[in-house]
């Protein structure tokens, strides 16, 4: 965190699949109030975020829930944001057909080692071989047949079979068979150093932003299918975006997303743990 011009910038890191586009695009947009606060967006995949939290890097980030444990003592989880799955998680994919149990032993790509996918798979086959590789790059390694299979997230759980592959384990099943819960598989933290009025402002900024996609939920669903929104994350990213513009002013004193002021939504408390 650093003050530039009265502003207090953020340092807020994320990936830049689907689901983090629909959070984060209200702040990276400035179409939701800042607050007094600068937002400096980190686009990164999900491991290089684990490994960046660990270092304790960033203000706020996106993590796997798996790598929580190593870390809490960093970062407070934020109350909003997290992915959570109901028979529905990571997925082993394949090129040709096999069985769960043909896993063992097999040299399987993973997006890394700090992963609750790899986590899940490690706990439901715990004898296979692990090769760590960007998440993006696992479906080609794994069609070339570099690899014998591959543990795929985020858009490729959707549209692995557009590429010709095969399903192997839905580790998003297997969990809710095994234990009848929903699985944690990402959250947002915000870091300790900030304090604790900071942090909830941020998490109030970051509820705001989520709260504007799902009330322009059907204009978002389009936008955020295509590379639009992903783009424009980048070009944050880079500093072609003028980020001060946006943190200055705020869209509408009354904001016309708030369908209601005193909904269950926007009146819920914002707080971490």
């Amino acid at each position: 965190m650093r003050a530039k011009d009265k502003l207090t910038t953020i340092q807020i890191g994320h990936t830049p699949d689907m689901d983090d586009a629909f959070m984060f695009y209200g702040i990276a947009s400035g179409a939701v109030p800042m607050d007094g606060l600068r937002f400096e967006h980190v686009v990164e995949d999900i491991q290089t975020l684990n490994r960046r939290a660990l270092r304790a890097e960033l203000d706020v980030t996106a993590i796997s829930a798996a790598s929580y444990p190593a870390l809490s003592k960093d970062y407070w989880i934020m109350s909003v944001g997290s992915s959570i799955g109901q028979g529905y998680g990571p997925l082993v994919i394949s090129k040709t057909p096999h069985s769960p149990q043909e896993l063992e032993g097999r040299r399987i790509a993973v997006p890394g080692l700090h992963t609750t996918a790899y986590m899940l798979l490690r706990l439901a086959v715990p004898q296979f071989v692990p090769v760590e590789m960007p998440f993006s790059q696992i479906p080609e390694a794994v069609l070339r047949g570099d690899m014998e299979a591959g543990l795929v997230i985020h858009e490729w759980q959707l549209i692995y079979r557009d590429a010709g592959l095969l399903p192997v384990l839905d580790l998003g099943l297997w969990w809710q068979q095994q234990t009848k819960l929903p699985v944690p598989l990402g959250l947002n933290v915000v870091s300790k150093s900030l304090g604790r009025k900071a942090a909830q402002q941020v998490t109030t900024v970051l509820r705001d932003s989520i709260l504007y996609a799902f009330a322009h939920q059907e204009w978002m669903m389009r936008t955020v299918s295509g590379p639009l929104v992903s783009a424009a994350l980048r070009l944050i990213a880079a500093g072609a975006i003028d980020l001060d513009a946006l943190a200055t002013g705020r869209a509408h004193a009354e904001p016309p997303w708030i369908l209601d002021r005193q909904g269950s939504l926007t009146a819920a408390a914002v707080e971490f743990a």
